[in-house]
C-alpha cells in the first residue's frame, strides 16, 4: 500500500498546486491514499493561514468525485508554538479532521528558514530551544496525531549538522511524551528535496523511537508541488524495515490504522 500523508495545496500559503490535480497525480502514481494537511501558524502569517471552510468544500467535492480511485482523508498542519496553543484548540474543536501534523515552524514568532531565529544564537542555543518548544508545547496539547519532520532544524543550520548526543535526551523526553500519549511521529520525505544526508527525522530518532516502544508512524512528502507527490515513499517503506519496523499507519477520524510495510 502506498500512502502519502503531507500533501499541500493552493489552500497553504506556499503552494499553488490545485487540489484536483494533486488527486490526479496521486491517482497515476499508483497511490492508494492521501491526506490532504494544510498549514496554519499563528503568530506568524495571520490572514494567510487556511481558509477551513473553502477547503473543506474542495475536499469533499474531490473526495464524491474521486471515491472511487483513490482514499482521500482531510487533516491540518498545525505550525504551533507555546504562545498560540489556545486558538489552535478553538480550531481542533471546531473542525473534524482525520489526521493533524504537529509542528514547529517557528519559536517565539521568529521563523527558520530566514535565519530570524538562529541569528544572535549559538548553534547549541537554537538547538536546544527548538527541542524545548516542541516539549513544552506536547506537554500541554494533545490534539494532534503525529509530529512533523521531528528534526526540522537541521534544514535550515548554516553551521552544519549539530550531534545527535547534544539532543538525546532532550528528544528523548519528547518520544516518550508522545509514545505516553498514543500519538506518534512521521518520516518527511522533503529531507531528498533539501539534500539532506540522513531522513528526517534522522535514523538515530527513529531507531530511538522504536526502542521506546513507538509504533504509530506515516510517511508524507510534504508536497507543494506537482512533482512532490509520493516521491520516494516506497524508499522510505524500505527504510524503515531495515531500521526493525513492521508497520506504518494512516488516520481515519484522529485514529491509526496500521499497516503492513
Amino acid at each position: 500500500m502506498l500512502a502519502d500523508y503531507h500533501i499541500h495545496t493552493n489552500f497553504s500559503d506556499d503552494s499553488t498546486y490545485e487540489m484536483e490535480d494533486v488527486v490526479r497525480k496521486a491517482i497515476s502514481l499508483g497511490i492508494d491514499e492521501i491526506c490532504f494537511t494544510e498549514h496554519v501558524d499563528y503568530g506568524v502569517k495571520g490572514d494567510l493561514n487556511c481558509d477551513y471552510n473553502t477547503y473543506i468544500k474542495e475536499f469533499q467535492r474531490c473526495k464524491k468525485e474521486y471515491e472511487d480511485q483513490i482514499v482521500l482523508k482531510i487533516g491540518i498542519e498545525f505550525g504551533m508554538q507555546v504562545h498560540t496553543i489556545n486558538q489552535f484548540q478553538k480550531d481542533f474543536q471546531q473542525y473534524d479532521f482525520d489526521f493533524v501534523i504537529l509542528s514547529c515552524h517557528q519559536v517565539d514568532n521568529q521563523e527558520f528558514w530566514s535565519q530570524d531565529f538562529q541569528n544572535g544564537r549559538t548553534q547549541q542555543e537554537y538547538n536546544q530551544k527548538y527541542y524545548e518548544e516542541i516539549l513544552k508545547v506536547i506537554k500541554r496539547y494533545d490534539g494532534y496525531s503525529v509530529l512533523g519532520h521531528l528534526d526540522m532544524i537541521k534544514r535550515y543550520d548554516e553551521v552544519g549538522e549539530y550531534p545527535f548526543e547534544k539532543i538525546e535526551n532532550i528528544v528523548t523526553e519528547i518520544l516518550s511524551q508522545v509514545i505516553e500519549h498514543g500519538k506518534g511521529i512521521e518520516i518527511n520525505t522533503s529531507s531528498f528535496r533539501y539534500g539532506l544526508e540522513d531522513l528526517t527525522p534522522s535514523r538515530e530518532i527513529l531507531k530511538l523511537y522504536r526502542e521506546l516502544g513507538g509504533t504509530i508512524i506515516t510517511i508524507g512528502s510534504d508536497t507543494h508541488k506537482e512533482e512532490h507527490v509520493g516521491y520516494n515513499i516506497s524508499y522510505v517503506k524500505e527504510e524503515l524495515k531495515r531500521l526493525g519496523y513492521k508497520q506504518f499507519c494512516t488516520f481515519e477520524k484522529m485514529k491509526p490504522i496500521f499497516h503492513n510495510l
